[in-house]
C-alpha cells in the first residue's frame, strides 16, 4: 500500500503563487511516476501534470504548460506542483497520484494511477 497525503492549498489573488506537495509513505520503493489531477466544481477531474521517479521529461496539460512545474525529491518521497500565475480558472481540489504499476507511460490516463490523495483545495480569487 502506498499512502499519499497533500498539502500546500490555499486562497491566493489571480496572478500569485502556490507550490503543492504530495508526500508517499508505505511501499514507496517501487512507484513508476506521480501525477497531479485537479477537480472544479461541477466539472470531471482533469490531468495537470505527471512524471516518472527515474526519467525526466514531465508532462504537462496544455491549459498549465508555462505555468506549471512539477518536480521530486527522490529522497523525500516527496512530489511537488508549483503553480505560478495562477487564474481563477485553476480554482480546484487538487489530486496526487500513484502509478505503481510502470506498464506505459500515458501520464493523462487516471486508470493507471493505482492510488490517490483526499486533496487539497486551491482557490483563486480574481
Amino acid at each position: 500500500q502506498v499512502q499519499l497525503v497533500e498539502s500546500g492549498g490555499g486562497l491566493v489573488q489571480a496572478g500569485g503563487s502556490l507550490r503543492l506537495s504530495c508526500a508517499a509513505s508505505g511501499r514507496t520503493f517501487s512507484m513508476y511516476a506521480m501525477g497531479w489531477f485537479r477537480q472544479a466544481p461541477g466539472k470531471e477531474r482533469e490531468f495537470v501534470a505527471a512524471i516518472r521517479w527515474s526519467a525526466s521529461s514531465p508532462y504537462y496539460a496544455d491549459s498549465v504548460k508555462g505555468r506549471f512545474t512539477i518536480s521530486r525529491d527522490n529522497a523525500k518521497n516527496t512530489v511537488y506542483l508549483r503553480m505560478d500565475s495562477l487564474k481563477p480558472e485553476d480554482t480546484a481540489v487538487y489530486h496526487c497520484a500513484a502509478d505503481r504499476k510502470g506498464t506505459r507511460w500515458l501520464p493523462w490516463v487516471q486508470t493507471d494511477y493505482d492510488y490517490w490523495g483526499q486533496g487539497t483545495q486551491v482557490t483563486v480569487s480574481s
